[in-house]
């Protein structure tokens, strides 16, 4: 990007790229982000204007969001598909007829939604609904249902937040209000954190979810890599692991104006949520036998080596696959067999060569999905796809 300084504050690095170069550097968690940015990059950020410095970061993990929905086909799916490609963190979705024996989450919750029913409908929700948030802590609780519903909605529940319904009269989605609200409290929570809110000392325009970035990256891939279409994009980083897919690739009845949708894995990052990776590697029945093909064994779990880090990036590459795919019908079913590309970004890009890649996802295709065929591997070797979206309004 010409005369503009890009910068992605990550979990565990921060990327700085300018007209010459782009530059990785590993966090010192000891220091605050701004004051290590500062230490390590001072020389070029004075080079630049504030209007001229664009940041996205995931580095204070998003926002953590429980979303209640009276319809899986519609409701849910909608609030879910908006929430997530607002780069927002899901922990759990309820739908309302189980709600009396849903589990109560223990975290505090930064925002709720409450979603459901077209404008014509009213009455969907009663006292199970109030009696339920009455046991969960959240800090923002936001009603994007039918419209007939919302005034008794707001009088039973305090600092309620009402837009738009989601869900037109035409089962269409309704995006925009939601996802400016949620960007808006994306802002508000980076603004509520210290080391990430002096980031603003150096730039006067929006700091964005990364995830979000890179979902508006994915329409232009092509001006910086060869990617064939339909594909997915594979985020391996060291607190999650994001797919960013061809909503092609989905049997979808929503009409909406994004292309792509994300779905995020808090528990499969490589160094954050390490352990849970390992958990869910260890439940894996097809892990085993992928461990021997690496000519590994599950010691490789107890390593702290350059070696063990590799093994946890390839098993990251074969459980989001799994898990995405027909075998796990717990996540969205993609139509792995109809890709073209798998594109990979992320820490991983630094971390494994193309060939032990193919070799992984060939296991995946002849284990998983019974085919030899499988589709072109793209890494995104310089880490810096992100660059594309970062300025995209």
């Amino acid at each position: 990007m010409k005369n503009k300084l890009l910068i992605d504050i990550g979990s565990t690095y921060f990327k700085v790229s300018d007209n010459e170069n782009l530059q990785q550097h590993f966090r010192d968690f000891n220091k605050d982000i701004f004051d290590d940015l500062k230490y390590k990059c001072n020389e070029i950020l004075e080079k630049y204007k504030k209007e001229d410095i664009y940041i996205c970061s995931s580095a204070n993990g998003g926002l953590s969001t429980l979303i209640i929905g009276t319809s899986n086909s519609f409701s849910l799916k909608f609030a879910t598909n908006i929430a997530f490609n607002s780069g927002i963190n899901i922990i759990d979705t309820v739908l309302y007829q189980d709600i009396k024996t849903t589990s109560i989450p223990s975290d505090l919750i930064d925002v709720v939604i409450i979603a459901g029913g077209i404008d014509s409908v009213s009455k969907l929700f009663d006292e199970e609904l109030f009696n339920y948030l009455e046991q969960i802590s959240y800090s923002n609780i936001v009603y994007v249902g039918n419209k007939n519903d919302s005034e008794e909605l707001s009088k039973k529940i305090e600092n309620l937040v009402v837009l738009p319904n989601i869900i037109n009269n035409k089962l269409q989605v309704n995006e925009d209000e939601l996802k400016e609200y949620l960007t808006n409290l994306y802002q508000a929570d980076i603004m509520g954190k210290e080391d990430i809110k002096h980031l603003y000392d150096i730039t006067s325009n929006q700091i964005y979810p990364t995830p979000y970035i890179v979902n508006k990256t994915l329409p232009l891939i092509n001006n910086m890599l060869k990617v064939a279409d339909p594909f997915i994009l594979v985020d391996i980083g060291g607190a999650t692991t994001d797919i960013h897919y061809s909503t092609t690739l989905v049997n979808d009845n929503m009409i909406k104006n994004n292309e792509y949708d994300r779905l995020v894995f808090k528990k499969l990052g490589v160094f954050k949520s390490k352990e849970s990776l390992i958990f869910a590697a260890k439940n894996n029945e097809f892990v085993y036998e992928l461990l021997a093909n690496m000519n590994v064994t599950e010691n490789i779990f107890e390593e702290q080596s350059d070696k063990a880090i590799k093994v946890l990036m390839k098993l990251a590459i074969f459980l989001v696959l799994y898990k995405v795919s027909e075998a796990h019908p717990q996540y969205i079913h993609l139509k792995l067999n109809l890709l073209k590309s798998i594109v990979l970004t992320g820490g991983i890009t630094k971390v494994l060569k193309d060939e032990e890649v193919e070799d992984i996802v060939g296991f995946f295709y002849k284990k998983i999905l019974n085919s030899q065929i499988k589709p072109n591997i793209v890494l995104d070797s310089n880490y810096e796809i992100w660059t594309l979206g970062i300025t995209q309004k």
